[in-house]
């Protein structure tokens, strides 16, 4: 009688997987039920996910000796494993190198909204004010790394500084350490008093300080952010503004105003003094103003420009114009220039633009490409008109009565100057000229085009 076939131990499923999910599932059960928050559940997982590892690791090494024991083949991790722990690592890894990020930072230079970096925290806000005497003649200088200036004029002899403060944290306790950190700081120095936000006092931490400042009227200003609107209202004193991420409102200003931006909208109303603006501007209104305007650098948005009191200077990439006063408006986008009721002379360089020019006194110089030039200059005294032009019609309109000289030539394109008796006109071999003089002469008008028509005639 042969011997009983003795009984094959079959290896028992690994418990280290379903051991893993459920920590897990209980982690995130707790994060809904808002027994722990969510940041704070990024934060812990970003610092300790290794653990869930080390977890798997005991419970196979304490099956392996069960097995051992037990006289059965110890189960392997397997495929599923194999890539459930690859996703693990990879995840990780990640969650790891995005918590050291410095989000604050990132969402300052993207110009992101701070509730974006909130998602790696708890955000918190908290109130402060600080008063101190202020000197007259003493200058204010104001440094922010994040958050709005709003500056107010008042006829106390002081100064005060509402705080709004945000903090991004994971947890309130840490939220109030930082805000004992952040707290903005009042210096005093040589003929000035420099008001620092402080809000890099706690490091990689995000917080956003708006300032409410009441001073005195006639203290001068020099306000810098790199992330966050500023607004000015009645000032008696010269202006110097720089900020990277935000709009500039300046109202009612006595004095001069410089201003430098990265990014963002400019509004500034009656100033009585000369007005700079340099650096990357979106849409720009400035109207009222006293003194001259000089404006440089790039130019996305919509530009209009009112009542300006001496000279206007503008250049961009694109653009480089002067003029004199402008008692109309002047409105520019990427596309488009116009200017109604200004003192020339006038001068533009320019490309891919139309040009209206409307109730011009002065000279004008105008050089353009692909583009449209109108110039209607219907009031004595004429100026002298220089138009170079290409691929566009031009047009000009000049006084009835006036006396000019013209000079005009176009290629692939005709020339109508049947309003100007005594002026002649030859087209041959595609290229149209027209030359004369129209009543007793004086300025002189000479438009050169290609690719598009002239025409000159008299208003009315």
């Amino acid at each position: 009688m042969s011997s009983p076939q003795p009984i094959r131990a079959y290896p028992r499923r690994s418990l280290a997987g379903p051991v893993v999910l459920i920590i897990v599932g209980v982690v995130f059960l707790l994060a809904n039920m808002r027994l722990i928050t969510w940041p704070s559940l990024g934060y812990w997982f970003a610092h300790y996910w290794p653990v869930l590892i080390i977890i798997w690791g005991v419970v196979k090494l304490l099956e392996y000796f069960r097995a051992r024991q037990e006289g059965y083949t110890p189960s392997g991790i397997g495929a599923g494993g194999v890539c459930f722990l690859i996703f693990l690592v990879l995840f990780g890894l990640s969650a790891t190198s995005a918590y050291r990020v410095n989000w604050g930072r990132v969402g300052s230079e993207l110009d992101l909204d701070q509730d974006f970096v909130s998602l790696f925290g708890n955000s918190y806000s908290y109130s402060d004010t600080i008063e101190q005497a202020f000197t007259p003649g003493t200058a204010l200088q104001v440094m922010s790394d994040h958050g709005d200036i709003t500056v107010t004029a008042w006829e106390e002899p002081k100064i005060k500084v509402v705080v709004h403060k945000r903090v991004v944290a994971g947890s309130e306790d840490e939220a109030k350490k930082i805000d004992g950190q952040t707290k903005p700081v009042l210096t005093p120095g040589d003929k000035k008093l420099v008001l620092n936000a402080n809000t890099n006092g706690a490091g990689d931490h995000p917080v956003a300080s708006d300032l409410e400042i009441f001073i005195p009227r006639n203290a001068a200003l020099d306000l810098a952010t790199r992330h966050g609107d500023v607004v000015v209202r009645g000032r008696d004193g010269n202006l110097k503004i720089a900020t990277s991420r935000g709009d500039v409102t300046l109202e009612d200003v006595k004095g001069d105003a410089a201003v430098t931006m990265r990014g963002g909208d400019i509004r500034a109303e009656n100033v009585t003094g000369d007005v700079s603006l340099e650096g990357r501007v979106s849409d720009t209104s400035i109207r009222n103003v006293g003194g001259g305007l000089s404006l440089s650098g790039t130019f996305t948005g919509q530009m209009k420009l009112n009542s300006i009191a001496k000279s206007v200077r503008f250049n961009s990439e694109r653009t480089d114009l002067r003029f004199g006063a402008l008692n109309g408006e002047m409105s520019m986008d990427l596309g488009e220039l116009r200017v109604s009721s200004f003192a020339g002379p006038f001068s533009v360089t320019t490309r891919s633009k139309d040009i209206h020019l409307d109730d011009v006194s002065g000279d004008v110089k105008i050089e353009n490409t692909n583009g449209e030039v109108e110039v209607h200059a219907n009031k004595l005294p004429l100026g002298n008109i220089e138009i170079d032009n290409r691929k566009g019609e031009i047009q000009v309109t000049v006084p009835p009565n006036a006396g000019f000289s013209i000079q005009a030539k176009t290629r692939r394109g005709d020339i109508d100057t049947s309003q100007l008796p005594g002026v002649r006109q030859t087209n041959e071999h595609g290229e149209a000229t027209a030359e004369g003089t129209v009543g007793s002469g004086g300025p002189r008008l000479q438009i050169n085009n290609e690719y598009g028509g002239i025409t000159v005639r008299k208003s009315g």
